[in-house]
This record gives structure tokens, C-alpha cells and sequence, in this order.
């Protein structure tokens, strides 16, 4: 019964919302949302322990979906370790972003639809980590892709919003083909789509080939690259990463669940999810360790320069993707979901935190018009640090142990892949301290940068924002600590049972336990990261016009970060300039020219214009009715006579 409410009282809660908003006003759509994911947060805490700590996994049947001849897809919720720590950490953490919404939202005029949002996209998300099948986790994905758009558009009286909800649900489109694709290919291969069947045939499937364009090709590691294109398009990894950092055109409440908790931890899950196919394709973890480091490293150079206090975190988690799905590349799938663990809570806290400077900035984003603000909003500022710190991996905080965890199996990874993605990780670890202190610094110190009236009404946010700002600081503190054993520890094999495969050849994780790295290796991560803290405090803080000469002697470099590595100007070129082109060319030449050019502008026309002539028959005169019929009946009569034979044929003479 725990795992049903677990799943199900989000949808309730956002039935209710969405459909008797009007009848139950702000407060009780505010209520019934909040208890809904609350109390399926009080579930998911029982199930987490009853099923990872204690063992018992568990397929709870809930009905008959889709049956077509020998195919049978059913509803069925799989609690495994894998999905009860996805459900926890969901479900937690989104019930901190309900409550910090009560407030942020308060002065909205939809909130009851705003809240129902957010309660779907919790549901989608559930039923997409607790899928038994491929095609009820694609009902989920599916689900998340469809609210995002919603939430992302949400203000929807602004053109910037609506076209970066059609960008995120254009762009998921592409990857989304990807894993239909992938779910085609699993299916074709293993003659199921349920889980349990296709892990057991997978070690028998491992040297399966499939012919495709007159060759043969490996089947699973066909299978995982197209299941891994679904994962990048959603987890926005390079290519298809354009929708993430616009997808801040949404309120901060929408960027913090789907950063932190939803959607974007769907790839990394999936590629988890589906490590009894990935162990047997090593070129498809190769590709998911390069994709992922390269990702990583671009995010975080892109970081470096924004000036919008929502986009910096939203590279950040764009790089931090890249990391757990280095980890997954590498076989430590433990890593990888144990830094999206991690940073779901930090990385919660940094956008919720953003958004209280925003409330108290007036809906003010740009941080160069900030600054000498946190003596002003000191809780704001302490929390804030607090997930910087997390998030630069210096101990004692959850980002520490995560991270370091997904360095060190990097580096024992005996590929080349694994090498790449080492050097990669630790040169991020460098970039996403420098970047994280330079938002805490610009933001919080130095001179104040904002107008005399908005420094005047600069105010703490109300306690219904800030505690959930608390507590999340408290995860952010503790809950890498707390389960870095049960996760990455010598007793992992344990806690995650069958949920996760790793073939022994692969353990990285175990390698990294085992080898004695020297001091420096070891210890890399933490002083890169001091490093990136002292760069950032130098240049904003003891020496600060030390950026803009710096910016200033490599324009041409500042310009590339600035506007992102120039994907947004490529794909314009490259796809949205010539799509709009050919729409044209079908909406003038086809259905202008030809369908309503033979159609209403052609027979249509000739039918008027002939029915204009013929009225001007109608003048009102009897002698040109009659006229009209004396000719009338000469017509009759002669088609008759034509009829009967023509004149004069069988007459005698």
C-alpha cells in the first residue's frame, strides 16, 4: 500500500488542483498538493529502508496496460533499491520545492495550475523510476517531457517563455526518437520489454549481431546507443543540451525540480537502469564516458562567464550530469546515482536560494547589478554558501564524497575513455569551484551595484521559503556522509542487489577501493577545488578588475563562452532557418498556390464568377423570362429529337 501512495497521491493532489482549483482556491490547491507529495515523501522513507536496507524487493501489479497478440506491456510498480532511493530522493525533495512554491508563487494569479504542474511532473517522475517495462518508463518520460513544456511556458504572456517551452519539447523530441528507437530494438532483440526478461536473456545476447544498411552490427551495443540518445536528449548532454539553460524562462520553483529531482536525472537512471545491456556493449560505455566528460567540461567553461544568476546553475547541472554520466561510462553506476543523490539536494538548494535573492532583488537576475547584499539577507547567504561548498565537493559535504567517488573509479577505468573523462572531471572540478564562488562573490560582496530604490526594499524571504532552504542545507550537508558506505562502500553489492550489474572485469569502483594512489592523485579533486576558490576570490575580491582586463585581452574568447560555444547560431543555421524556409515554401507554394489556387481560388472562383454572369439574366422583365424559357424549351426539345435518332433518320421521303 506504501508504494501505491508513493506513486499515486501526487497525481490526486494535482487532480484535485488542477480540476477544482477554482472551487478550493490559492489555499486549498496549496494543501491538497503539498499533503499529496508530502505524504508520499512519509511513504517512500519506509519503502527505502524496508526495500534497500532490508532486501525486499518488490513488482506491486496495478493493471493490464497495452496487450496486442503475444505482446503484453502491464502497470506494475518494480521497487528495487535503484527505484526506492529514485523515489525518495524525488518525492523528498520535491516536497520541499511544493512548500517553497506556496511562498514564491504568492503573488501569482494561477497558482492552483501552478501547483497542479508541479504535482504531474512529481507523478511522471515517479512512474518513471518505478517502471516493470520499457513502455510504461516511455509513458513516464513521455509525461515529464509534456509538463515540463507546461512549466517552462507557464508565464505564458511572455514570448521568451513560449519559445523556450517549444525548444525544450522540440529538442526532447529528438532524443525521445532515440529511445523509441532503442525500446524497437530491445524488443526485436529479446522478444519482451519487461525488465526482469530482457536482463536474464541479456549474457546470452552479448555476441548477437543484427543486420543493418548490408552490415553486421553489434545488437546491444545498437540497442544502448539508442537508448543513450533518449538519455542525452532528456539529462541535456552535448548536442542536446540547448533546451536546458532557456528552460529558465520558468518560474525558479519549475528550474529547481527539473535540475535537482526530475526529468534531467531521467537519462542517468535510464543508462542505470539498463547496465545488464550497457556491461556487455563497451563501446556504448565508451560513448557515454566521452559524451559525458566532453559535456562536463563544456558546461562548466560556459559557466564561467554568464552573468544571469539561474543560467550559472543551469550549466552547473548540465555539467554535473556529465559527471554521473561519466561515472555510469565507467561502470560505477553506484557513483553515478549517488551523485545525482547528492546533487539533487544541493543542487535544490542553489536554485531555491537563487530565487530568494531574485525575490529580494525585486526580479532582479543579473548579478552584475547586485552585490553588498549579505549582511541584508544573511540566511539567504549562509544557505547559498552552503551549497556552494557542496556542489565544489570540499569535505565534509555531500558533494565531496560523490564526487571524489566518480574521479577516483575515472582513473582506475583502464580505457581510454575512462583516462579522457579523468583528466576532463578533474579540470571541471577546477572550473565549477572557480564559477560557484564567483556567483557567491559577485552576488554578495563588493560595492552595491543595484539602483538606491531596489537596495531599500531589499528583505529576507518569508519563513515558508526559507526552511525549506534549511533543511535541504541539511541534506546538502549530511547525506553524502551519511550514505557513502551503503552506496559506493565495500558493502554495496549488498545494498544494491540486482538492481544494478556490473560485470567484475568492469568494477572501477572496487579498483579505485583497492589500489593505493599517491598523495597528490588522491587528494587532486580537493585541491583543484581550493584552487578554483582562491582564482575566483582573487579576481572578484582582492583584484576586482582583474575579469574585465582579462575578458578584454581575448575578446574573441569571451565571446565563444559568452555565447556558448555558438550551438544556439549553428542549429539556427543548420535546422530552424531552413525549417521555417521549407514551411514557407509548403504554406505559399503548396497550400497557397496549389490547394487553394485549384480550390477556393480556382473552381471556387469560376463557380462565382459564372453564377455573376448568369444573374444578370435576372433582370425582372417577363419578356426575358419568357425569352429565357422559349430557348429553354428549344434546348429540351432538340437534346430529345438528338435522342430519338437525329432529323430526318427513318422519315420517308
Amino acid at each position: 500500500m506504501l508504494m501505491v501512495a508513493s506513486v499515486f497521491l501526487p497525481l490526486l493532489g494535482a487532480t484535485i488542483a488542477g480540476f477544482f482549483g477554482r472551487f478550493i482556491g490559492n489555499r486549498g490547491a496549496h494543501v491538497v498538493t503539498c499533503l499529496g507529495i508530502g505524504l508520499a515523501a512519509v511513504c517512500s522513507i519506509p519503502t527505502f529502508i524496508d526495500v534497500a536496507i532490508h532486501g525486499h524487493s518488490h513488482v506491486v501489479p496495478v493493471f493490464s496496460f497495452l496487450v496486442s497478440g503475444t505482446f503484453e506491456a502491464a502497470w506494475a510498480l518494480r521497487y528495487d533499491t535503484l527505484s526506492a532511493t529514485m523515489v525518495m530522493t524525488v518525492s523528498c525533495v520535491s516536497t520541499l520545492i511544493h512548500v517553497y512554491s506556496v511562498g514564491y508563487m504568492s503573488h501569482d494569479k494561477s497558482q492552483p495550475r501552478f501547483m497542479a504542474y508541479l504535482s504531474l511532473f512529481s507523478f511522471a517522475m515517479l512512474a518513471l523510476v518505478t517502471a516493470d517495462n520499457l513502455v510504461q518508463l516511455f509513458f513516464g518520460w513521455e509525461g515529464v517531457g509534456v509538463v515540463s513544456y507546461l512549466l517552462i511556458g507557464f508565464w505564458y504572456h511572455k514570448p521568451s517563455a513560449c519559445a523556450a517551452a517549444i525548444k525544450a519539447f522540440v529538442v526532447n523530441r529528438v532524443g525521445d526518437f532515440g529511445f523509441l528507437l532503442g525500446i524497437f530494438a530491445a524488443y526485436y532483440l529479446f522478444d519482451a520489454v519487461t525488465f526482469d526478461v530482457i536482463f536474464s536473456a541479456a549474457p546470452g545476447k552479448a555476441d548477437s549481431t543484427v543486420t543493418l544498411f548490408s552490415h553486421q552490427w553489434h545488437a546491444l551495443t545498437i540497442t544502448c546507443l539508442l537508448l543513450f540518445v533518449g538519455a542525452m536528449g532528456k539529462s541535456a548532454q552535448l548536442f542536446l543540451h540547448t533546451w536546458l539553460p532557456d528552460a529558465m524562462e520558468g518560474p525558479t520553483p519549475v528550474s529547481a525540480l527539473i535540475h535537482a529531482a526530475t526529468m534531467v536525472t531521467a537519462g542517468v537512471f535510464l543508462v542505470a537502469r539498463m547496465s545488464p545491456l550497457f556491461e556487455y556493449a563497451p563501446t556504448a560505455l565508451a560513448v557515454v564516458t566521452i559524451v559525458g566528460a566532453t559535456t562536463a567540461f563544456f558546461a562548466a567553461t560556459v559557466g564561467c562567464v554568464q552573468n544571469d544568476i539561474k543560467r550559472i546553475i543551469a550549466y552547473s547541472t548540465c555539467s554535473q550530469l556529465g559527471y554521473m554520466f561519466v561515472a555510469c561510462g565507467v561502470s560505477a553506476y553506484q557513483g553515478g546515482i549517488f551523485h545525482l543523490m547528492t546533487h539533487a539536494w544541493f543542487k535544490a538548494l542553489l536554485f531555491l536560494s537563487a530565487g530568494s535573492v531574485i525575490h529580494a532583488m525585486s526580479d532582479e537576475q543579473d548579478i552584475r547589478k547586485m552585490g553588498g547584499i549579505w549582511n541584508k539577507i544573511p540566511m539567504t547567504f549562509a544557505v547559498m554558501t552552503i551549497g556552494t561548498i557542496a556542489i565544489t565537493g570540499i569535505p565534509p559535504l555531500s558533494g565531496f564524497f560523490s564526487k571524489d567517488m566518480i574521479i577516483e573509479a575515472a582513473h582506475a577505468s583502464e580505457t581510454s575513455a575512462g583516462h579522457y573523462a579523468y583528466l576532463m572531471t578533474i579540470l571541471v572540478a577546477l572550473l565549477t569551484s572557480f564559477y560557484s564562488w564567483r556567483l557567491i562573490f559577485i552576488t554578495f560582496f563588493g560595492v552595491p551595484r543595484a539602483d538606491h530604490h531596489t537596495m531599500e526594499h531589499i528583505h529576507e524571504s518569508p519563513y515558508v521559503m526559507l526552511i525549506p532552504l534549511f533543511v535541504l542545507s541539511l541534506g546538502a550537508v549530511f547525506i553524502g556522509g551519511g550514505f557513502n558506505e551503503l552506496f559506493v562502500g565495500h558493502g554495496r553489492e549488498h545494498f544494491w542487489g540486482e538492481a544494478i550489474k556490473v560485470l567484475p572485469a568492469h568494477d572501477t569502483i572496487e579498483r579505485a577501493h583497492n589500489e593505493h594512489a599517491p598523495f597528490v592523485i588522491e587528494w587532486l579533486p580537493l585541491i583543484v577545488s581550493l584552487a578554483g576558490l582562491a582564482v575566483a576570490y582573487w579576481m572578484y575580491m582582492a583584484r576586482p578588475g582583474t575579469a574585465a582586463r582579462l575578458a578584454n585581452s581575448m575578446p574573441w574568447l569571451y565571446r565563444f563562452l559568452l555565447n556558448k560555444w555558438y550551438f544556439d547560431e549553428l542549429y539556427n543555421f543548420l535546422f530552424v532557418r531552413p525549417a521555417f524556409k521549407l514551411g514557407r515554401l509548403f504554406w505559399k507554394g503548396g497550400d497557397g498556390a496549389i490547394i487553394d489556387g485549384l480550390g477556393p481560388d480556382g473552381v471556387s472562383s469560376v463557380v462565382v464568377r459564372a453564377a455573376r454572369r448568369l444573374g444578370i439574366v435576372q433582370s425582372g422583365y417577363l419578356y426575358h423570362y419568357a425569352f429565357a424559357m422559349i430557348i429553354g424549351i428549344a434546348g429540351v426539345v432538340t437534346w430529345m429529337v438528338i435522342r430519338a435518332g437525329g432529323f430526318g433518320h427513318g422519315v420517308t421521303p
